[in-house]
């Protein structure tokens, strides 16, 4: 690429609902890559005609009405190899992996599941996501890497609004936060936010009710996760809070990554 690279990760909650904000997000800030989660669409109803004519190509896995992820690239990068879903997801309809190669870097879009509490079934199918996902990272791991998305973990204490409320819940538990330190050690991947704010918190995610996002109750579960050669070329990294005001916004902040060239 022949500048700094702009990477974008945004778990949007509903594409089709949320088009204004994204069309928005595209020209504000021109991303090169745009990772995005929880797209809720059907593969007929992906809003792919709207992503293309704002300069957008689209490597999209729908899965109706729950799940779904895309990386959109700006034209006139390529992509190349794209693959769709994740060898092990215990739940491939749900659509919660997409992999493509943007000049000459993979990238990865996911949306972990949630596992909603530690006795429910759902909970060891995110587990057994999460080793999947440390699977493919490690077999990804000689080429450039950016693996972004919706991970529904609070890597550190520091990632949560109030430790002490979240005992005994997901996304903190120490089952959870092994397993994507497994991931980051297997694919040799940093997370970027902390590389450059190693004592700072900010959050991606807050919940609708109770005024959790004007009290900044939130969690920073949304992470891009950087190969080393990438990381040392990170120049930026920060969430932009604007999206999460305004009509219609997701419950999560998009997370920006800028990478200079190297």
């Amino acid at each position: 690429m022949l500048a700094p690279v702009l990477v974008v990760t945004w778990n949007v909650a509903s594409l089709r609902a949320r088009m204004p904000r994204l069309l928005e997000l595209l020209e504000l800030h021109a991303p090169d890559v745009v990772c995005l989660q929880e797209t809720k669409c059907s593969p007929e109803n992906f809003p792919a005609t709207e992503i293309h004519a704002a300069g957008y190509q689209v490597v999209a896995h729908s899965g109706g009405q729950w799940a779904g992820v895309a990386i959109l690239v700006r034209e006139p990068l390529g992509v190349s190899d794209p693959q769709i879903g994740l060898d092990g997801d215990p739940v491939p309809a749900e659509a919660r992996w997409v992999e493509a190669t943007v000049a000459g870097v993979r990238i990865v879009s996911t949306y972990v599941p949630n596992g909603r509490s530690l006795d429910s079934p759902e909970f060891p199918r995110k587990l057994a996501f999460l080793r999947a996902a440390a699977a493919r990272a490690e077999a990804l791991r000689a080429e450039p890497l950016v693996l972004c998305g919706d991970i529904n973990i609070a890597p550190a204490d520091i990632d949560v609004y109030d430790p002490a409320a979240f005992v005994g819940a997901t996304h903190v538990s120490g089952e959870e936060r092994a397993l994507l330190a497994a991931l980051c050690d297997r694919g040799g991947l940093l997370d970027a936010y902390r590389q450059l704010h190693p004592d700072q918190q900010q959050f991606t995610w807050w919940d609708y009710r109770a005024g959790s996002f004007h009290k900044n109750l939130g969690l920073r579960i949304d992470l891009a996760l950087l190969s080393g050669s990438l990381a040392e070329r990170l120049v930026q990294c920060g969430i932009d809070r604007d999206f999460r005001k305004g009509l219609k916004p997701s419950d999560h902040a998009p997370l920006l990554v800028r990478i200079g060239v190297g």
